[in-house]
């Protein structure tokens, strides 16, 4: 029997069971929401929150902050965000598909680049066809961007009645696309939101595939790396879905991980599959499972969060169901246009279809849902009044106007404590 499973089974009589809450306690510790910040964001903090999450998911739906924006805000409290933007123009950042299209550190650069190298899984986001149908184009784009400097999609105009096609996208931003797909352009910088592409070689001097490329498989056991840390506990079921990894059974590699002594076995109470806690967050296990540290964070979170972008992990360690409904059509969505699920104190315990009326300064709720058995309380209403007049605040509309919302709550929601 191999050395690792004789490990392993000498390891079965001790291995620690954690109740739910506990397991939630330690991926929250992991994602940044174990505690609310006690002194003003910095814009270091920025690059540090998106290296402990890893990535930060780009989306571009504006009723409220922009998607890669409120998850900061959920983990830092008010923020500026013009720091996320002078990161990715200064270099710290980078953009790329990673679990989708993600704000990345720039020192991961490496672990995208064999997807850069060999883009055919990519599906739409590479569209091999067009890229073969239009090379010529194509290479006299990038030729244009490497002698005359950076572009964005805007700066080319649609051709006259033609809208239709893949995206209903004008021929250039297709080909930026397929450009930046396989790597040889960059996103530079973003203004107004708006990506401005570069060649490689001038946002990224110092790289050399040659020198700096390591082998797909160190890479495919780094990114697994990653993903345990990001999740802090950890499922085979789990793992693929974070950076997007092939979907095979990850139980053996993480089982040697553990033997590496990068994670610690555990049981969950409830699940029958194994389960892991990353070695950053296993001194803290015992304090979870006794219930002696626990989350206080109360926040909203995007729709595009690493804690629910997994349907099937928040479900398993939340007993949240969420499903994006943004691209759902109107008359099938349950619960709203752009649905923020509602973390309170280490539990998903609502959420809320929220939109920022800047022009007005109002910060309306269209309509407040709370989970199934979920109890009103003095706390629980003291907590989100805070964390909504909060984000209402930080969004530049501090006036909360609840417009639908269950009785009892909105009557709470309503009342000032000063």
């Amino acid at each position: 029997m191999p050395s690792g499973s004789l490990q392993r089974r000498h390891d079965a009589d001790r291995v620690i069971t954690l109740p739910l809450p506990a397991a939630r306690t330690l991926h929250l510790a992991a994602q940044g929401l174990l505690s609310t910040p006690r002194r003003k964001a910095t814009k270091a903090d920025v690059l540090d929150t998106i290296r402990q999450m890893a990535q930060l998911q780009i989306d571009t739906i504006h009723v409220v902050a922009r998607s890669p924006y409120l998850v900061l805000f959920s983990r830092l409290g008010p923020y500026q965000p013009q720091w996320l933007d002078e990161h990715l123009a200064e270099g710290k950042l980078f953009e790329y598909w990673a679990h989708e299209a993600c704000f990345l550190p720039i020192e991961d650069y490496g672990l995208m680049r064999h997807r850069m190298l060999d883009p055919g899984d990519m599906g739409w986001k590479y569209a091999a066809d067009w890229h073969a149908q239009y090379r010529t184009e194509i290479d006299d784009l990038l030729a244009h961007i490497r002698a005359t400097g950076p572009v964005r999609s805007a700066d080319f105009a649609r051709e006259a009645g033609k809208s239709n096609g893949w995206w209903d996208w004008k021929p250039q931003k297709r080909h930026l696309e397929v450009l930046f797909a396989i790597g040889e352009l960059m996103v530079a910088e973003r203004r107004n939101f708006q990506r401005v592409y570069d060649v490689t070689e001038r946002v990224l001097p110092h790289w050399n595939d040659k020198r700096h490329l390591q082998p797909v498989d160190a890479v495919a056991k780094e990114l697994l790396r990653r993903s345990c840390r990001a999740l802090g506990v950890v499922r085979s079921d789990w793992v693929a879905d974070y950076y997007r990894m092939p979907r095979r059974p990850y139980a053996d590699a993480l089982h040697q991980l553990a033997d590496e002594g990068e994670l610690t076995p555990v049981l969950v109470e409830g699940w029958k599959q194994p389960t892991f806690v990353h070695r950053d967050f296993a001194p803290m296990i015992d304090d979870a499972a006794n219930g002696k540290i626990a989350s206080t964070v109360t926040t909203l979170l995007s729709p595009f969060d690493p804690v629910v972008w997994d349907r099937k992990r928040a479900a398993a360690l939340f007993d949240f169901d969420y499903v994006i409904e943004c691209y759902v059509p109107a008359p099938k969505r349950k619960y709203g246009y752009y649905v923020l699920p509602i973390l309170n104190r280490g539990k998903l315990i609502g959420r809320v279809d929220a939109k920022a009326h800047r022009a007005s300064g109002v910060f309306e709720l269209k309509a407040l849902h709370l989970e199934p058995g979920v109890r009103v309380s003095g706390r629980l209403t003291s907590d989100l009044r805070r964390a909504l007049q909060r984000c209402a605040d930080w969004h530049g509309t501090p006036q909360l106007q609840i417009t639908s919302a269950p009785d009892e709550l909105r009557a709470a929601l309503a009342t000032d404590d000063d």
